[in-house]
């Protein structure tokens, strides 16, 4: 029931006409898996992810998750759904591109965590299972024995 509900919700976020997305704008900065910057209006947004945290610079599997943020978005018109912004102002979204929405491809392919501590919408049920199947097919990250979140990678680093 839960699968089926979060799956239905998936798919009327990916499935809508773009005009129901908040806006569009051209991808021209990827910081890292999870951050990039897009061209709205002749102004630079900074759009951290929504719902997953993917690894840090210098942790492993960092760059390859950069690498697949950068395939699938840079360059692109993609559509943005502000969902909040955070501590630092920057606005936190989901990001669409050819009705597939980048946060969740991430799971998918195994670049990311979902970040329990600020997902909090019903989508974020569906983006646990796809965390779960990658890490069962040992794809991305998951491949390491022992992968470390970046929340904790961040803090043994300050230490």
């Amino acid at each position: 029931m839960r699968i089926t509900k979060t799956l239905i919700l998936s798919l009327v976020l990916v499935l809508l006409p773009s005009l129901c997305w908040a806006w569009s704008g051209k991808v021209v900065g990827i910081s890292d898996g999870d951050t990039i910057r897009v061209l709205r209006d002749q102004e630079h947004v900074k759009i951290r992810l929504y719902g997953i945290d993917a690894p840090e610079k210098g942790q492993a599997y960092g760059k390859k998750a950069k690498q697949f943020t950068s395939k699938m978005v840079f360059g692109k018109v993609v559509e943005v759904e502000v969902m909040d912004h955070d501590r630092y102002g920057q606005t936190v979204a989901l990001v669409a591109v050819n009705k597939q929405i980048l946060n969740e491809e991430l799971l998918k392919a195994g670049y990311a965590w979902v970040y329990y501590q600020y997902c909090q919408e019903m989508i974020c049920h569906a983006w646990a299972d796809y965390q779960f199947a990658a890490k069962l097919d040992k794809r991305g990250l998951w491949r390491d024995p022992a992968p470390i979140p970046p929340w904790e990678f961040g803090r043994k680093k300050r230490k």
